[in-house]
């Protein structure tokens, strides 16, 4: 079977892999839409960490259930499924705390362990989720959306709260969806003014150009002086790092998704005066899953506006490269099997 590999930073081929058998418990899926992630971009460009090569991306699963491995029950041959792609050990402290998604020991599909982008894969019952309503290409953008949904909880986002969200990202996007889902107001901010049409579909009522106005002025302007109740930070940059902590409200709340590449220096003093909560955020849990599902089952998100294009297979390592050299033109890319 065919699939895309990146053999080391800057290079993305189309391999050969054999095709999987599925163990007791697994099924075996065809997979037909994969969403790129931030994290393969990074993997691409030699930037994350966490990845060792060659690696097969693909963590953003739409896929058809071909065949059932052995004491499979529930789950029938033609379902259309997504993949919860995390592993946990169920030891550890996250684990005990029932926060599997900061596993200590996890494993992300196409980061630590191989990923889902080729024309088979097997998958444990237990990571799977299906849903009626939505198509493939849906399916597909479920769980980067919840990652944004995620942070969303761990600032504890309610209906009184003004939200601003760093970055415009698809996992920003996400977490403009998971505030608006909330029902708290939302302050989106970017550096580029193309961003703001898509941030106010996904459910922001303003939009701050951070390039070209000064962003501590316009959030007090839109907060009668406060600052955010909430912070949540998608980008991972020392500079929005700090201006979370500097622009939220006393006694609010940051969250970080973003993960910035070098060591930042804080003026720790608004750690103490402002009495803030500073917490960080990884991955999702099933509930987010449900959440997302939800938002998209309704009709209301702006898939079009989200999903700057899709490519046949063939042109996925060409997509790769565009991507790279000019990452600021695009939200999600997704990649057809089946074109």
């Amino acid at each position: 079977m065919k699939a895309i590999e990146i053999s080391k930073p800057g290079v993305v081929c189309i391999t050969e892999r054999e095709k999987p058998v599925p163990n007791s418990g697994e099924v075996l899926l065809k997979v037909n839409r994969v969403g790129y992630c931030g994290s393969d971009l990074g993997a691409f460009k030699g930037l994350n960490p966490l990845v060792t090569y060659p690696r097969v991306p693909g963590h953003e699963i739409g896929a058809t259930i071909v065949e059932l491995g052995g004491d499979v029950e529930g789950w029938t041959v033609g379902q259309e499924v997504l993949v919860i792609p995390y592993s946990s050990c169920g030891e550890c402290s996250a684990c005990q705390k029932k926060r599997f998604n900061c596993c200590m020991k996890n494993e992300t599909l196409g980061v630590q362990r191989e990923g889902m982008l080729c024309e088979y894969a097997t998958a444990p019952v237990e990571k799977l989720i299906a849903s009626e309503k939505l198509s493939l290409q849906e399916l597909a953008l479920v769980e980067p959306l919840t990652v944004g949904f995620h942070a969303v909880a761990r600032g504890q986002v309610t209906a009184s709260d003004t939200v601003a969200v760093i970055g415009c990202g698809a996992i920003g996007l996400g977490v403009i969806a998971g505030a608006k889902f909330r029902n708290a107001r939302v302050i989106a901010i970017d550096i580029e003014d193309s961003k703001s049409a898509v941030a106010k579909a996904c459910g922001a009522a303003e939009f701050v150009n951070s390039s070209r106005e000064n962003v501590g002025e316009r959030l007090k302007d839109l907060t009668g002086g406060h600052g955010p109740d909430v912070i949540i930070e998608a980008v991972g940059h020392p500079a929005t790092y700090r201006m979370a902590v500097e622009e939220v409200c006393f006694a609010g709340r940051v969250v970080y998704i973003g993960w910035a590449k070098a060591p930042i220096e804080y003026e720790t003093k608004f750690f103490v005066l402002k009495e803030l909560d500073i917490r960080g955020s990884r991955n999702a849990l099933p509930e987010d899953f449900r959440d997302v599902i939800t938002v998209l089952e309704s009709g209301g998100f702006p898939l079009e506006s989200v999903i700057t294009k899709t490519v046949p297979m063939l042109e996925a390592p060409a997509a790769m490269d565009a991507w790279a050299a000019d990452p600021g033109s695009i939200t999600k890319i997704q990649i057809d099997l089946d074109a």
